[in-house]
């Protein structure tokens, strides 16, 4: 906007921009540093171990915590640890989700490495593992060897495609049969898999997933876990590549005129905390299918097996243009949401087993990547 105009923003108040230049304003709030991991994935190490990595580190995980640490000391070997000051306490008190984002770190460095002829073979939790809660030990030790005849995965095409889209969907764009489909073949078949776009079963899923939701935000502990996370505005994202962003123009105006802080959010009375309520529950409304992972049992294997599932999941829905949000909360095993995890069992595992992933369905806008730690802030040796 040119100087002196009127902006007005998100909670229907006005704010005078007099005497800032928004033309030039506009044109650097992209935080190009914390977005730099995706242009050099692949493209800036001669190390089949570096090149896997400067991959599997734009893996999707919980909150954009990349609680990754990676040890290089030993030649050809990967060892991979849990940064236990990046786990969520409250949302995800045994680390189950954690775990599942280590899965599907694990599982795009080895299509990585596959692309660039290396077989990986993986030993999981090999000094033991705490089902409770993720210690110091290992998550895995991975071993590269050369391999010309490997097999290449066709999801290698999608890795810097792929996003969690996390924007309203298009209500009169419905998901068909064959992308349901699609979806289904891309697991390792290791675990269940099932999907739906069943008319009835999704207004009983967005009514289902929208009160688990506001329990989120209604629990203190829980909501405030998430807003601490906030990264508002271009300078906050650039220190700290992680969490929840909030960048673009908007945020950082808004931040800028004191109309979006993490303080406001926590205040209920605000246009800041309303408004943002109601972009969330515009997201959980308009799912227009679901699909969801089960394992048998829940230990930490197969929260790892579902995290090498559901990333394959979300390439292979970036493959056929389809959005994917992960929908956590009903998922969640703090005490208050025990009536919504238990729902959610009901429906999609009565027989047994455990729900590990359910995500939401749908066709909307194109969304930058997320912001990420260069490779080099995550090798600890």
């Amino acid at each position: 906007m040119n100087r002196r105009k009127f902006l007005t923003v998100v909670g229907g108040g006005t704010v005078v921009a007099a005497g800032v230049s928004f033309g030039g304003f506009a044109f650097t709030r992209t935080p190009h540093l914390a977005l730099k991991p995706w242009e050099d994935a692949g493209s800036i190490y001669t190390d089949p171990r570096k090149k896997a990595l400067s991959y599997a580190i734009l893996a999707p995980n919980p909150h954009n915590r990349q609680p990754w640490k990676i040890d290089l000391s030993e030649d050809n070997t990967i060892k991979i640890l849990i940064d236990t000051d990046r786990v969520l306490p409250h949302t995800d008190p045994f680390n189950r989700q954690i775990t599942i984002g280590v899965g599907c770190f694990l599982e795009v460095l080895q299509i990585a490495a596959a692309n660039d002829g290396y077989e990986v073979k993986d030993q999981l939790f090999p000094e033991g593992v705490n089902e409770e809660k993720l210690d110091d030990r290992p998550i895995a030790i991975l071993t590269f060897k050369k391999n010309n005849n490997i097999l290449k995965d066709p999801l290698f095409t999608q890795i810097l495609n792929r996003r969690s889209l996390k924007e309203p969907y298009d209500l009169n764009r419905s998901v068909s049969d064959k992308a349901l489909s699609t979806l289904e073949k891309s697991i390792n078949g290791t675990l269940s898999v099932g999907a739906t776009n069943d008319p009835e079963r999704i207004t009983e899923l967005r009514d289902l997933t929208s009160k688990a939701l506001i329990l989120e935000i209604d629990t203190p502990r829980t909501f405030k876990e998430s807003v601490d996370l906030f990264r508002i505005g271009k300078e906050e994202v650039e220190k700290n590549p992680d969490g929840i962003d909030f960048t673009g123009t908007l945020f950082d105006t808004l931040a800028l005129f004191g109309q979006f802080s993490r303080e406001l959010t926590l205040d209920r009375t605000s246009s800041a905390y309303k408004q943002g309520v109601s972009a969330m529950l515009e997201n959980t409304e308009t799912a227009m299918g679901y699909v969801w992972l089960v394992t048998k049992e829940n230990t930490r294997i197969d929260q790892i097996l579902a995290g090498r599932d559901w990333v394959r999941v979300n390439l292979a829905a970036t493959s056929i243009g389809l959005g994917t949000q992960p929908l956590s909360q009903v998922l969640q095993e703090y005490p208050e949401m025990s009536e919504f995890y238990a729902k959610t069992h009901q429906i999609f595992a009565p027989d047994g087993g455990t729900i590990q992933m359910l995500a939401r369905l749908g066709y909307g806008i194109k969304v930058p990547p997320s912001p990420r730690w260069e490779l080099k802030n995550k090798i600890i040796g």
